[in-house]
């Protein structure tokens, strides 16, 4: 049975991690244990306190603009403390603090608070990111970044805890009481990441150098890996489609539960259904389509993810009312996404590991997040204001994003080919 087990890649993969990836990895669904029973209605949570849709927005641009701010701050702060102390450190304060203000929200300012806070996990993004690749094998980097995102979406097995609750309490004190657990499991699995792994080879040699550099001195070496990135044409496709699929993310994350509470109407009791489907969809994804992806072939899988999403976008704003078509075509909706933001979420990533430099890792990772968060921050304000409009706008837009993501992929792989012959 072990030896049938071991054939399939991804399964393969997960039994032979060792290390830091393996503490990454295997800690990894304790967050569908923790935030992801609140994210379904954290959204909704925001409207009962009165807020706007204009309002909710903002508070999504000020979490952009956080995490712009330490995104660029990233690159020095891994450095300095290492990849390992960095996550345990700014894990607790980006999102085991934020947790227990959600938890004792009043309103609007709260929700800025938590956001600003909240923002510091771009430090994490780096730090976590360099402890789970830096000591990888490299040829494994596209199936451990699918553990990832398998181990992300194994929160579909308890989001009827979400439901259940909200049932029988409503909704503000039951998404109290799960914020006030993600607390407790979020902090649980940053003590335990910290005690399983060690520095990375790399964090260790960048610890030393840095040791007795001032923090002008160290953002002033961003300048090197800005080099690098300008002369890598790899690394500036990594980036844009870093950017758009994060864009697509964040409008999707806001607004979908907006549009399908208050558009289509759906009971607050079932939204968590609706997320719970499309992570066990992502997960049988992923050992049925993205574990075969080869990492040297990413073009097709690629046009494939953002075709899928738009797709789901066009079916979702068909959509008026929960009657049976309503429902039909809402599944349908979320197949195509489950698809797309596998695929996307996964390659995203894998781009990135492929076409950065590593001995630059973490000042490259660190423009590039701040990149990425710079382009991304006006959208959660212009989605706010198309909602306020109507609600199918947010998802127009995405697909006008999607379509510029296969724009980018026919255009970067078109200049590859020409390159080779």
């Amino acid at each position: 049975m072990k030896s049938i087990i071991l054939k399939h890649p991804l399964l393969r993969t997960l039994f032979e991690l060792r290390g830091n990836p393996r503490a990454c990895v295997y800690t990894e669904p304790m967050w569908g244990l923790s935030m992801n029973l609140c994210l379904p209605y954290a959204t909704v949570y925001m409207l009962t306190f009165g807020m706007s849709d204009v309002q909710v927005g903002i508070v999504t641009s000020i979490y952009m603009f956080s995490q712009m701010i330490f995104a660029f701050l990233s690159g020095a702060i891994v450095d300095k403390f290492g990849r390992r102390k960095s996550t345990m450190i700014f894990d607790f304060i980006a999102w085991s603090l934020p947790c227990l203000i959600w938890a004792s929200s009043q309103g609007f300012w709260f929700f800025v608070v938590a956001a600003l806070l909240n923002g510091t996990m771009k430090i994490t993004t780096v730090s976590w990111d360099c402890l789970l690749v830096e000591d990888a094998p490299k040829d494994k980097i596209t199936h451990i970044y699918s553990w990832v995102m398998i181990a992300g979406n194994l929160s579909a097995l308890f989001a009827p805890i979400s439901s259940i609750l909200v049932s029988q309490l409503t909704l503000v004190p039951a998404i109290r009481i799960l914020y006030i657990n993600a607390f407790i499991i979020m902090t649980a699995k940053l003590l335990i990441l910290y005690k399983f792994s060690t520095e990375t080879a790399v964090g260790k040699i960048r610890r030393e150098t840095t040791r007795n550099m001032s923090w002008g001195e160290m953002l002033s070496g961003y300048k090197g890996a800005l080099h690098k990135i300008i002369n890598s044409k790899g690394t500036i496709f990594a980036i844009v489609i870093s950017i758009l699929v994060e864009i697509v993310a964040m409008l999707g994350m806001t607004f979908w539960q907006i549009i399908a509470s208050r558009r289509i109407g759906v009971p607050d009791t079932l939204l968590p259904i609706f997320p719970m489907a499309r992570s066990i969809l992502s997960i049988i994804l992923f050992f049925t389509v993205i574990g075969h992806i080869k990492q040297t072939k990413l073009k097709w899988p690629l046009f494939g993810g953002f075709l899928s999403s738009i797709i789901s976008c066009i079916l979702l704003i068909t959509i008026t009312d929960t009657g049976t078509w309503g429902y039909v075509i809402l599944s349908a909706s979320l197949v195509f996404e489950a698809l797309g933001v596998a695929v996307l979420s996964t390659l995203r990533e894998s781009l990135v590991a492929i076409h950065v430099d590593h001995t630059e890792r973490s000042g490259i990772m660190a423009l590039l997040q701040t990149t990425v968060m710079l382009v991304s921050v006006p959208f959660g304000y212009i989605g706010g204001l198309l909602s306020d409009i109507s609600r199918i706008l947010p998802f127009v837009l995405s697909i006008g994003l999607l379509l510029l993501g296969m724009l980018a992929t026919f255009l970067f792989y078109q200049a590859s080919s020409g390159k080779s012959n």
